[in-house]
């Protein structure tokens, strides 16, 4: 797996947040930052799957959209 470095500019007042909530969760800030990036992801391609009428289609195989 490669890795792209990005810049990430974040509002002061959810700086900390973000640094709490990856400290809860046992993660570092960046893979807390990855795994929300990679979760909205998969929603919004969820999303333009069920507009697309192709949610029936996967039913069944595996978490419904």
């Amino acid at each position: 797996m490669s890795i792209t470095t990005m810049t990430l500019r974040v509002p002061d007042e959810l700086a900390p947040v973000i640094r709490q909530a990856a400290q809860a969760d046992g993660l570092s800030v960046n893979a807390y930052i990855v795994r929300a990036a990679r979760r909205a992801a998969l929603l919004d391609a969820g999303h333009q799957l069920a507009a697309l009428g192709l949610g029936q289609d996967l039913a069944g195989e595996g978490d419904t959209l």
